[in-house]
């Protein structure tokens, strides 16, 4: 009987030590792949929407937020870094360079069948803990709908996927470290 006791309690102990184990030997790496390093807290500045600065964009009201509470959101997802207003270890600022509808594809009639939504962010981040990972760079999407299609019809969706590509991007080479 009394050793059933022992080895009851050698078994809960494994039970208890290898998990901890497991998860103190991750240390700083997480399910992201993301490489905070030092860093504890991040920032997002506001991105400016200076895409009417480029020919054949246009302005969409309320792209600028979408797109930066999106980033904002990503990152505070995948990481445990700390969103700040000001002094972020991490800094992420820009602009939304483009956003433009071309035609693709034509059909026998020489009528589009479909369009293109291109949307580009020049991204600037700065990594305080670290500064040779700092970049300039400029991230991009498209995404393709039926000519028939108004613009307004299909932005929900096409923001959704435009943002995650860009966004996951844009994390990618912050803090990706594959």
């Amino acid at each position: 009987m009394h050793l059933g006791n022992v080895v009851k309690k050698k078994i809960q102990l494994v039970l208890i030590m290898v998990p901890t184990l497991i998860l103190n030997g991750c240390g700083a790496y997480n399910f992201s792949g993301a490489d905070v390093g030092t860093a504890e807290s991040f920032q997002v500045n506001f991105f400016q929407n200076y895409a009417d600065q480029t020919p054949g964009s246009t302005i969409v009201p309320g792209l600028d937020r979408d797109f930066t509470l999106a980033l904002q959101d990503l990152i505070n997802n995948l990481t445990s870094l700390a969103l700040t207003g000001s002094n972020g270890d991490l800094l992420y600022e820009g602009e939304i360079v483009e956003y433009r509808v071309v035609p693709m594809t034509a059909t026998s009639d020489q009528l589009t069948a479909q369009n293109r939504l291109t949307m580009s962010v020049n991204v600037r981040f700065y990594n305080k803990t670290k500064e040779e990972a700092d970049f300039e760079r400029r991230f991009s999407f498209f995404f393709d709908f039926d000519a028939a299609a108004s613009l307004t019809a299909i932005q929900a969706q096409a923001h959704e996927e435009i943002f995650d590509r860009i966004t996951q991007d844009i994390f990618n080479a912050s803090l990706g470290n594959w």
